[in-house]
């Protein structure tokens, strides 16, 4: 049924694993910005500069760069049919983990940037973790796919 995308297998991998790693760069330096942004003045123009900075890692590079790996992810799935194995489960509920955390740091981005955010720079800091620790699994499930 898919025959036509599974000569584009390759070229379909590679721009996952490109579109990943932006992504999760992104993951991985935003919340790193909130939690300086959370320690300066709202009005501050260090608090400025964090907001055009969030603005843009998160408008150019991370709502792109999730899509696409949304999008090729949902491709390489159908090629390779794995709908029913375990370890795409395990990893399909990361992904969506992902795709909270990308929204929940644009909300906290937005309350930043209107100074109404009462989360603190720990708060982010921990937040930080998230990405890696769900990275972690994403990457478990895929390479050794324990089930």
């Amino acid at each position: 049924m898919y025959d036509w995308l599974s000569g584009s297998y390759l070229w379909i991998k590679a721009l996952h694993v490109v579109a990943i790693i932006a992504w999760m760069a992104g993951l991985f330096y935003l919340p790193r910005l909130l939690v300086y942004h959370a320690g300066v003045d709202s009005k501050s123009e260090p608090a400025q500069l964090f907001q055009v900075m969030e603005y843009r890692l998160y408008k150019i590079i991370m709502t792109p760069a999730m899509l696409l790996s949304l999008a090729s992810g949902i491709f390489l799935a159908m090629i390779q049919n794995v709908w029913s194995s375990g370890w795409f489960h395990l990893k399909l509920t990361c992904v969506v983990g992902l795709v909270i955390l990308h929204h929940l740091l644009n909300h906290w981005r937005k309350q930043l940037a209107t100074g109404v955010c009462v989360r603190t720079a720990p708060f982010f800091r921990l937040i930080n973790e998230v990405p890696t620790l769900l990275l972690i699994v994403i990457i478990i499930s895929v390479i050794v796919k324990p089930f």
